[in-house]
């Protein structure tokens, strides 16, 4: 079993820079089924998707993340960083470079060179 999407909740207004953030990491865009067009916009890499929730107030969690793998680790930090988006370096605890960057409209985005073994 794999975990298909995340989902994360975003004013309208913050919904272009949320997913152009998810660019920079190698998602791209996808139509969502036309049941939900207009409530969400969609993003994608390889399998895995996150799903822009539109929310009038939406939640972000403190200290709750989305992680995703950049096998190209830094080029991925670099273009974060070039984009003006603020990225923090963290312990490798198994190994892996990692760190965390400030999405837009408050989510934190883990950035990992390989997931644990």
């Amino acid at each position: 079993m794999t975990i298909h999407h995340a989902a994360l909740e975003t004013r309208r207004h913050d919904a272009d820079a949320l997913v152009a953030f998810f660019a920079l990491l190698g998602f791209e865009e996808v139509e969502p089924p036309p049941t939900l067009s207009g409530r969400t916009r969609w993003v994608q890499r390889g399998d895995t998707q996150v799903h822009v929730l539109f929310a009038e107030d939406p939640v972000v969690p403190p200290a709750g993340h989305v992680a995703v793998v950049a096998p190209d680790y830094d080029e991925a930090l670099a273009a974060l960083r070039a984009a003006g988006h603020r990225v923090t370096d963290r312990a490798e605890h198994w190994g892996s470079p990692r760190a965390f960057a400030a999405a837009p409209g408050g989510h934190r985005v883990e950035v990992m060179a390989f997931p644990p073994t």
